[in-house]
């Protein structure tokens, strides 16, 4: 199970550096360096926005007449700030606590895994999203942040594409990562989209009228 779940975080972080083309001969350095290149993207991202936010607060508390309001915005854009810098710290933590995991692992397996999630995804990319939008109302899976997005895709392409795993381990592991990886509210998001794919596919078992009496 352990090597499985870091199968999941490889493949989320390095599925947006790597191409379909030559896939299976990775190595396992490959997908690792591919993976911290996506953590560091990630920490820069989160940095500027960070920046970006105390600028804009700066410039709100500066204003000659401050009001309620302005001081209220500004207390927002600091706090959201605060977020996303943290972010960037536990990113940061990940990048460097993600080699020493899979060294922990049974390497091999880690690799053969992260692979098989990485070309399932890939290869049924136009029917897995077709899915996922069949199930988020008013929602394109291109607009979701490409975390959220891949997060989804994995579930999918663990629980209806290969069957590798039964949908309630692959949504736990989908909550998790996004826990992780994404923002405070991606996880309720995450469960709620692959919920409703489970009810979409019909894979939950329906109870009789008969045996609920």
């Amino acid at each position: 199970m352990q090597a499985r779940r870091i199968s999941r975080e490889l493949a989320l972080l390095s599925i947006s550096q790597l191409s379909a083309a030559k896939l299976e001969s990775r190595s396992l350095e490959d997908l690792l360096l591919a993976a911290v290149r996506t953590l560091r993207e990630e920490v820069n991202d989160s940095l500027e926005k960070a920046s970006a936010e105390l600028r804009q607060s700066h410039h709100k508390l500066a204003a000659s007449e401050l009001t309620a309001r302005d001081v209220d915005a500004a207390h927002k854009d600091v706090a959201q700030a605060m977020q996303l810098t943290q972010q960037a710290i536990n990113r940061v933590g990940a990048s460097l606590e993600l080699p020493e995991f899979v060294r922990l692992a049974d390497e091999q397996a880690v690799r053969t895994y992260a692979i098989q999630l990485i070309e399932a995804c890939i290869a049924t990319k136009a029917t897995g999203d077709q899915l996922l939008e069949a199930c988020i109302e008013g929602w394109q899976v291109e607009r979701l942040t490409h975390i959220d997005r891949d997060i989804l895709r994995i579930a999918v392409a663990e629980f209806v594409i290969l069957r590798s795993a039964p949908y309630r381990v692959a949504i736990d592991e989908a909550v998790e990562l996004a826990k992780k990886y994404s923002s405070d509210t991606a996880p309720r998001f995450i469960n709620g989209v692959l919920r409703k794919v489970v009810q979409h596919l019909r894979l939950e078992p329906t109870v009789s009228p008969e045996r609920q009496s």
